[in-house]
């Protein structure tokens, strides 16, 4: 089935092409959203309440960009809504004019699953923003919208974030990283 095909067929609300959506696109979207949440039970109910909308809404699907990015949008727009709800973005320290070194080459040379072992241990504001940022691509102005919090906001707490980030690499010895005793 193509995807032009799974997409009509779930807009007249065929049962069986819309498990087989949910079945293709559900593993890689729970990957997305081990980004943003820690609990798999809070993983499941938000995956299954963003694919509701996904199939609800399909019909909006335009064809522009990829379907896969799409529903990606959606699962992430749920996580956020998730998180706003238990979460106060706002009760968070802003900082201005700090410059903390965050080597890209040391983000090339992590791998995927040092990456989601380190944002696991990040709070929630520090991991949902670098998921935005660094991740997903979005730009400050975009998060703060989203989260309704202030630019310098998105930028303290990405800022805090790749800090605590380096801070836990330094302290696991991470090859590339120097601890402070050697840069220092």
């Amino acid at each position: 089935m193509t995807e032009k095909e799974l997409i009509a067929a779930c807009t007249k609300q065929n049962r069986k092409a819309q498990q087989w959506l949910f079945d293709q696109y559900s593993p890689t979207m729970n990957g997305t959203l081990k980004r943003y949440l820690k609990r798999t039970e809070d993983r499941e109910d938000v995956l299954v309440e963003a694919f509701f909308k996904v199939l609800t809404n399909i019909e909006q699907f335009k064809g522009n960009g990829s379907f896969e990015g799409w529903i990606r949008r959606i699962v992430i727009n749920e996580a956020l809504m998730f998180l706003r709800k238990k979460h106060n973005f706002n009760m968070t320290v802003e900082i201005d004019d700090v410059d903390v070194p965050w080597r890209s080459k040391v983000q090339a040379e992590l791998e995927a699953q040092d990456i989601l072992d380190l944002l696991e241990k990040l709070p929630t504001g520090y991991r949902t923003i670098f998921n935005l940022y660094v991740l997903e691509g979005y730009k400050h102005r975009e998060i703060a919208e989203l989260l309704d919090i202030s630019i310098n906001t998105s930028k303290s707490q990405l800022i805090l974030a790749k800090k605590r980030m380096q801070e836990m690499l330094e302290k696991v010895n991470y090859p590339g990283i120097p601890s402070k005793e050697q840069s220092g």
